[in-house]
């Protein structure tokens, strides 16, 4: 299977749709879990699949450096390497350039970074890159980008974002040179831009100026408030081909996936629902729950009536802060379990909405939801 996208439904902008890769199709729009180091934390593959998990990320930094990409190789690449056999995206630790602003150092070239392991040097540019991502063998690599730390400055945001496209175009070669989609992988390129609406249409401009099998929107939800970041996501989405999957970067509550949909964006990753579900918190249709409260020490229903994750399946409120109080791993693993069927269920019930033109009136659902319960 090569790889190819299908518009199916529409809803003023928001759209359903099915993005073929060579390890499987995905509805669109998707959810996808965050696998940083090859795992989503506390859950198994065969889970994750019956949970409604499609698609899935790994972090190309956190590869690189251990178990090292080299090792990936010769193990069979990623998706044999954690057992995965569906589609998998890599990102391209242009997140971790900006998110260890501290331990980097940023030049035309490239990137170098400390290790979080030992602090050694890793090299970043845009063709090493492309050969760790080539090695971990995902069906979607991202480019190397540079995000803008301050995306109100539009000095630093013109910097970063014309690095990003310079950045773009060595990727483009290098990927080529390996034989582009003929090589079983997608290369997906990054809008930036900042908080400013021409510098998101001139960089969809330069980004799609490269016949690529999707793109992505980067450099939002990293610290503006949601009007910033709705406006980005506004300003950018409806210019990108409208028959290539279109991917928002690190975004992820339930009012974020909501507004984006509605902005026409297919695919998400955040590590929002397993990162909560470690620290105790359960999304649920009357919003966030704080496990450890006392008003759960008694409560025998489940998270939620109609759920079917392994964690409402079995077990009751009562038990489940029982397992928190008590700093049960299994605690972490339920809830998590729990967090991702509710995403993947959200994603669910906008395809529907969409396919049946109501949409908009999913709105106050989705605000319950994105409140504290």
């Amino acid at each position: 299977m090569t790889f190819a996208f299908r518009v199916e439904r529409r809803d003023g902008r928001a759209r359903t749709g099915q993005f073929s890769t060579p390890h499987g199709v995905v509805p669109t729009p998707a959810f996808m879990p965050v696998g940083t180091r090859g795992s989503v934390k506390g859950v198994r593959p065969d889970e994750l699949h019956a949970l409604g998990t499609r698609m899935l990320l790994g972090n190309t930094y956190h590869l690189a450096l251990r178990p090292g990409h080299e090792l990936v190789r010769e193990l069979g690449g990623l998706h044999r390497f954690m057992g995965w056999n569906g589609p998998i995206l890599t990102d391209s630790g242009g997140y971790q350039i900006f998110s260890l602003s501290d331990l980097t150092k940023i030049d035309e070239d490239g990137a170098t970074l400390r290790s979080v392991v030992d602090g050694a040097k890793l090299r970043f540019t845009p063709e090493s890159v492309m050969e760790i991502e080539h090695a971990l063998g995902a069906d979607v690599i991202m480019a190397l980008d540079h995000c803008p730390p301050v995306p109100e400055d539009r000095a630093g945001v013109e910097d970063a974002t014309a690095r990003t496209h310079r950045w773009l175009a060595r990727c483009v070669r290098a990927w080529e040179a390996r034989g582009g989609v003929a090589s079983g992988q997608a290369l997906f390129g990054i809008v930036q831009g900042g908080a400013f609406d021409d510098l998101r249409a001139e960089s969809v401009a330069a980004v799609t100026a490269h016949e690529l099998v999707g793109y992505a929107i980067g450099g939002v939800s990293v610290g503006e408030d949601r009007p910033a970041m709705r406006r980005a996501v506004d300003a950018a989405a409806p210019l990108l081909p409208d028959a290539k999957p279109r991917y928002l970067m690190g975004v992820g509550t339930p009012l974020d996936l909501y507004e984006a949909v509605c902005a026409g964006v297919d695919l998400f990753d955040c590590v929002t629902p397993t990162r909560h579900g470690r620290n105790h918190q359960a999304f649920t249709a009357e919003g966030r729950l704080n496990l450890r409260n006392a008003r759960f020490e008694r409560d025998p229903a489940p998270l939620e009536a109609d759920c079917d994750c392994p964690a409402c399946r079995g077990f009751s409120r009562a038990y489940l802060r029982h397992l928190a109080q008590a700093g049960e791993m299994l605690s972490g693993v339920l809830l998590t379990q729990h967090n991702l069927r509710f995403f993947h269920r959200i994603m669910e019930r906008l395809r529907t909405a969409i396919e049946q033109g109501t949409l908009a009136e999913q709105r106050p659902w989705i605000e319950r939801a994105q409140g504290r319960g």
